[in-house]
């Protein structure tokens, strides 16, 4: 669980609302990530978490998902704390969910099976899949606990062993978790967290002899370094969930409340900081006007103010850098000739909040329609027909998420297949299910979340065969 690091060293962790400091948190570095790779290599080689029956894995994990819930309250105080997303949500959604990921994932523990295969001579063979080992898990700021449990809960039914460091900005709900594991019953070394700095503990982990797999989110110039440390190291194999600038695809046949309303809960919710945020929102021509008339007027129903106020819809940028990186996205926008229809300022005198921020006449070669903002920037853009909205969709090197709003059939199944992204949510957004694979095509990754399909990015197919003799058929 956490270490008493070697250095001693620690880091401020930060409360958005106000940039003042909450805690200081042991800082790990390559020392650390050493003795906390070798706890999870000891637990995976010899301990028995691997050896365990499945319906055994998934009694302890059934128990954590139960101490989870026992503590919505505290953990949705610290994410809210930690990375300034709405109280309100962490507590009726974000906690909820992550029990129940980790419940899916149990129910799916004993039912690991390889299958009996039909040779073509005189040959048995069989498949077994196997847990791949040591697994380093390296979890994003912005749902510190959603991905928290998205990678660990997968890897624990595997019966992998695991390092998790969370992302330096929001590690306190990580430590927490890691606390409540061992109270559930988790074996000592099978999850080991590590706070600490990408590029000194991140660093490390992704490029450990002993580790067998990463599994990283957050930005595509980071997944490029962690396929390079991966390939350098022991060829470990590696999955990415990487950036995004999902286009959200309005045509002129949809309800335009129900459009002004998806669009902005597809690029404000969370304050933009969502991978798959709908930050590109292509009207066709005929209802653009309109579109844009109606979507000003709903824009100022997303209250910007402390998380922790159950009235507010907007919290604060996770800290300072991407409150400063977001504003100066706006004051891009603005000198490359888009028009400002709202927003476009910070939204109180202290702490990192930003007004929904909402641009037009945005161009396909201005940075805030090329560039992952994450933040709450809106684009707006106008296409004429489904062919040239096809091709402003894919017209961008990421292809994490999309979406459509339209009363056709004809139209939703024709730009679902075109559109080159990893899901496509049709007249909703932000759709996410557990038992729905989630992942990108182009630069936003490979490998999925969610659903059986992330439960085998944790483990491996071994074929065993033996010839048979004398046998009445093959």
């Amino acid at each position: 669980m956490n270490l008493n690091f070697v250095a001693g060293k620690t880091f401020e962790t930060i409360d958005p609302r106000t940039g003042e400091t909450i805690a200081r948190v042991s800082e790990g570095d390559k020392e650390d990530i050493d003795l906390a790779v070798g706890a999870a290599r000891r637990a995976f080689d010899h301990g028995p978490w691997p050896r365990l029956p499945g319906a055994a894995r998934a009694k302890i994990m059934h128990k954590f998902a139960d101490l989870i819930d026992q503590h919505i309250e505290e953990l949705a105080t610290l994410d809210t704390l930690n990375a300034g997303k709405l109280f309100s949500w962490g507590k009726a959604v974000d906690i909820p969910s992550v029990a129940n990921t980790l419940r899916y994932f149990a129910g799916a523990a004993d039912k690991i099976h390889g299958q009996v295969l039909k040779m073509s001579r005189e040959l048995h063979a069989y498949t077994l899949l196997e847990p791949i080992g040591v697994v380093g898990l390296i979890i994003p700021w912005n749902f510190p606990s959603t991905m928290f449990f998205v990678k660990v809960s997968p890897a624990l039914a595997a019966g992998c062993t695991m390092v998790v460091k969370p992302a330096e900005q929001t590690p306190l709900s990580a430590l927490f978790y890691a606390h409540l594991a061992k109270e559930a019953g988790i074996p000592d070394g099978v999850i080991n967290v590590v706070s600490g700095y990408g590029p000194t503990a991140g660093a490390a982990l992704t490029s450990h002899m002993n580790v067998d797999k990463v599994s990283f989110t957050g930005s595509t110039e980071v997944g490029r370094k962690v396929m390079q440390a991966a390939a350098a190291s022991n060829l470990k194999t590696v999955s990415l969930e990487l950036g995004g600038k999902s286009p959200l695809l309005i045509f002129d046949d949809a309800d335009i409340d129900q459009a002004a309303d998806l669009a902005l809960l597809g690029v404000m919710h969370n304050k933009g900081e969502v991978c798959v945020a709908g930050s590109r929102v292509l009207v066709q021509e005929a209802i653009y006007d309109e579109f844009v008339k109606t979507l000003v007027e709903k824009a100022k129903e997303w209250v910007v103010g402390d998380p922790f106020h159950p009235n507010s819809r907007v919290g604060p940028q996770v800290n300072k850098t991407q409150f400063e990186r977001v504003l100066s996205y706006i004051e891009h926008g603005k000198r490359e000739g888009a028009t400002l229809l709202t927003g476009g300022k910070p939204a109180a005198e202290t702490g990192f909040y930003i007004q929904p921020t909402v641009f037009t006449d945005v161009k396909e070669d201005m940075m805030i329609s090329r560039d992952e903002i994450f933040g709450p920037v809106m684009a707006l853009m106008k296409f004429k027909t489904i062919e040239e909205g096809i091709k402003y969709a894919n017209n961008t090197k990421y292809g994490l998420a999309s979406g459509i709003v339209t009363k056709s059939l004809d139209i939703a199944n024709t730009v679902s297949r075109s559109i080159k992204a990893g899901v496509v949510w049709i007249n909703c957004y932000h759709g996410f299910d557990i038992d729905c694979p989630f992942g990108g095509y182009k630069m936003s990754g490979f490998g999925k979340d969610f659903g059986m399909e992330a439960l085998h990015k944790y483990l491996q197919t071994k074929a065993v065969v033996t010839p048979i003799y004398n046998s009445p058929w093959l």
